[in-house]
Parts: C-alpha cells; sequence; structure tokens
C-alpha cells in the first residue's frame, strides 16, 4: 500500500529562484511518475473479499470530525441508515474528483496543446494526465460497487464548469489555481483524515493512498508553475489573478466539503440538523484551513494586496498567511 511521500511535501515548500530550479523540479517530477505510479486495475485487488464494499459495514459509520457524524439526529439513526450516510460521503467525494479531475484532463490537453516543441513541461502534463485518468477510473469503479445513485456536482455546477478547460487558452496562471483549487482541499482533508486513524475501510485507504501520493508532484507542478510564472506577468494581470484567485478557491472548497444535496434529500435530513453540522464557525474553520497552503502560496507571490484581501474575507477564506519569501514581503 502506497505511503504519501514526505521529500514531496517538502519541496512543497521549496523556492524557485530562477528557471534552471525550475526546470529542475520538472525533471525530478517527471522522474518520480517513471519510477512509482500506479494502475487503478493492475495495483487495487477489487475481488479481494477484504475490499468489498458493504453499504452495511459499520467501517462506513462517519467519522468524528466530520460535523454530521456529531449530531445527535444522526447518532439517533438505525446503523444501516449511519454506515450508508458515511458511504455516500465516501462515495461522493470520489464521484466529485472524478469529476473535477476530468476537466482538469481536458485542460491540460488544451495547455499542452499549444507548448512549442521541447518544452519539458509537455511531458510532464502527459505524465499527470495518465495519473489522473487512472484516478478518474479506481474512483468510478468504487463508486459503481457502492450501489448508491451517487450523482456528484449539481447538475447546474456541472454545466458551468465544461467552461474551465477552456482557461488555459486564455489565462494558464488561473488555470492552474483552479487546478489548487480542486486539489488542496480534497488533500488536506485526506491527509487528516489517515494522520487521525479515521479510516477503517482498506479499499478507501488503498485508494486514498494512491491519491495523496500522486497527488503530490500534481500539486507541486502547479505550485512552482505559479512561482516561476506569476513573478513575470504584467502588474494589470497580477491584480486580477489576485483578486479572482479567492472566488475560485472559496467555491472549489465549498464544493468539496459541503454537504452533497442529494444526500440530504434521499435520508430527510432536517434542515436545522444540516445548519448545525455545515454552517457552524468549526466547519468554516475547516473550509478556511483547507486552502491554507494556497493562501499561504499567494503570499510569497505578493498577490495578497489590500484589495485582494477583502475579497478573501468575502468568500470566508481568509486568515493570516505564514508569509514567506521576497515577493510576500514586498506586498
Amino acid at each position: 500500500m502506497p505511503k504519501a511521500p514526505t521529500e514531496l511535501a517538502e519541496e512543497l515548500r521549496a523556492q524557485v529562484t530562477d528557471r534552471a530550479a525550475y526546470l529542475s523540479v520538472i525533471d525530478r517530477l517527471n522522474k518520480a511518475s517513471v519510477d512509482k505510479h500506479w494502475e487503478a486495475y493492475a495495483d487495487i485487488p477489487w475481488d479481494d473479499p477484504d475490499l468489498q464494499v458493504d453499504p452495511d459495514d459499520p467501517r462506513w459509520v462517519l467519522p468524528p470530525f466530520d460535523r454530521l457524524g456529531e449530531t445527535e439526529w444522526y447518532k439517533a439513526q438505525p446503523a444501516g441508515v449511519q454506515t450508508r450516510i458515511g458511504l455516500w460521503r465516501v462515495a461522493t467525494a470520489m464521484k466529485i474528483g472524478l469529476q473535477f479531475e476530468n476537466l482538469l484532463k481536458r485542460g491540460l490537453l488544451n495547455y499542452a496543446y499549444r507548448l512549442p516543441n521541447g518544452r519539458p513541461e509537455f511531458r510532464y502534463v502527459y505524465h499527470e494526465t495518465t495519473e489522473e485518468c487512472h484516478h478518474g477510473m479506481m474512483f468510478q469503479e468504487f463508486v459503481n460497487r457502492t450501489g448508491l445513485p451517487i450523482r456528484g456536482m449539481p447538475r447546474a455546477l456541472s454545466a458551468i464548469a465544461q467552461l474551465a478547460p477552456l482557461i488555459p487558452l486564455v489565462n494558464t496562471e488561473l488555470f492552474f489555481v483552479f487546478v489548487l483549487g480542486g486539489e488542496d482541499p480534497i488533500d488536506y482533508v485526506q491527509r487528516k483524515s489517515l494522520k487521525g486513524g479515521h479510516i477503517k475501510h482498506p479499499l478507501e485507504e488503498t485508494i486514498m493512498r494512491i491519491h495523496i501520493a500522486e497527488e503530490a508532484r500534481h500539486i507541486s507542478f502547479a505550485r512552482h508553475y505559479l512561482k516561476h510564472r506569476v513573478p513575470r506577468m504584467p502588474a494589470l494581470r497580477r491584480r486580477i489573478l489576485g483578486l479572482t484567485t479567492p472566488v475560485v478557491l472559496g467555491v472549489m472548497a465549498r464544493i468539496m466539503l459541503s454537504p452533497p444535496g442529494p444526500m440530504v434529500r434521499y435520508f430527510d435530513i432536517p434542515d436545522e440538523v444540516v445548519k448545525k453540522a455545515y454552517e457552524c464557525q468549526a466547519a468554516r474553520d475547516e473550509i478556511r484551513a483547507s486552502v491554507g497552503k494556497i493562501r499561504d502560496l499567494m503570499g510569497e507571490l505578493g498577490l495578497l494586496t489590500p484589495a485582494s484581501r477583502r475579497v478573501w474575507k468575502a468568500m470566508g477564506i481568509w486568515d493570516t498567511p505564514r508569509v514567506r519569501g521576497a515577493a510576500a514581503k514586498a506586498a
């Protein structure tokens, strides 16, 4: 079973001081994708009896940090309802994850389409696209095995999201902010879940560990791309990026961490229970914390201006960043 790589976690904090350093990061990421990768149907023993998905399995009961699991309403439900709600939450996260990664793959290929010959980013983008294809397959296979009517993103949001793959044709920096907005919040939750010992089912744990290990590379590339490109952007485009980033992050974090509407309706969860669980201060703090690394990055890049801070606050995701780097100090 794969383990989340600590060396890439450290690499996330590395400074890209010049183009040579940036290219060195891409070389290391390319090598890592060759040396260590997973295939959805070769590396997961789907037919292993220990990995079968049973909606009545008590290991699907919501973990303590899920706010709904702390409510008296949830605790009063029959065991079968508790396990199915927990399984629904896991399956919805995977369905939304594969939908986001579908958008991501299309956007990455649009970005790669226009890259000139000899650009090292081309090879890495294809490595990442291949890995995301396997993530999508393992997520969908899990959803299929639950037998639950999992839909993923709301239809209206899904329709609007079809514009996301076009972003790199207009603004590649904004596209990689979108990438981080989809990947960082779920990475935050998955790492917290594993560290806290909250993942009980071996199939979920296997999928999660594979996802964390490979997403570390994807997050690293997006961060380093922004570190390399943003300081070279014209001032107006930098200001626009600084204002749009918190809007993207505020929306993406809520998509990833909020309760799915179909689940609420399917189990007839009362509105007051949902509000108590997911609109409390603790839930807002969790959303704010899930974008902490990106907020720190924006500080490093000097994009946290007085105007952009107001947008961060309006989106409910502002906190004082752990500012590093000359660009951040200049801001």
